[in-house]
């Protein structure tokens, strides 16, 4: 006659499954092909743009680094996102911040150029952050935006040795042949500023 064999405990299966997935946990969590998920601002999410949207190069050694290019968004937050990775768009930026909490999306690589200033050496030589909101609607520039925003753009300044003043950082209606106005006229310049340099 044979023996009953023993079943297995409940704790030997765990045990077991965990031996068994560690291999696979281990593994980095991107599919095959994937684009990789590396952000330049470490707090940031990785959310793509197309790369319809954008010219992959290789800054600061291609084109220098000399401006930040401060936007808002005139849409939500997620439908900035959607925007960006629509590869019938053709804009983006390099950084979306979202209203509520100072949130940061990175779409494009810092090395990478954006299209964000409707000027093609300004999109070369800057890194461009939407902030989301609309510019006769101030209620939307709240302090956990300005602050995470301004953290960015200070972050961003020590990278490159980019001046920490009015000159260096801009709004899109400064870029020349801009028909925009943002950050419009309720953004808090002289806030940001001294934010960004404490930062």
């Amino acid at each position: 006659m044979e023996r009953a064999r023993a079943l297995p405990s409940r704790r030997q299966l765990l045990k077991g499954a965990a031996v068994a997935a560690v291999p696979y946990a281990l593994l980095p969590a991107t599919q095959a092909g994937a684009e990789p998920r590396a952000v330049d601002y470490p707090s940031a999410e990785w959310t793509a743009a197309s790369t319809s949207n954008y010219t992959a190069s290789s800054r600061p050694s291609s084109y220098p680094l000399d401006y930040v290019v401060i936007h808002v968004t005139q849409e939500t937050y997620p439908t900035t996102l959607d925007i960006f990775r629509n590869p019938q768009k053709g804009v983006s930026a390099h950084y979306v911040v979202r209203s509520a909490d100072g949130h940061v999306a990175q779409c494009v690589r810092e090395r990478d150029i954006a299209w964000h200033a409707g000027n093609w050496d300004y999109n070369t030589r800057s890194i461009g952050i939407e902030h989301e909101g609309w510019v006769d609607q101030p209620a939307y520039f709240t302090d956990a935006l300005y602050e995470e925003s301004a953290r960015l753009t200070a972050a961003i300044c020590a990278q490159y040795g980019i001046p920490k003043d009015r000159a260096h950082i801009i709004g899109h209606y400064e870029v020349p042949g801009t028909d925009h106005t943002d950050p419009g006229p309720n953004w808090d310049w002289v806030r940001y500023i001294r934010l960004v340099n404490f930062a």
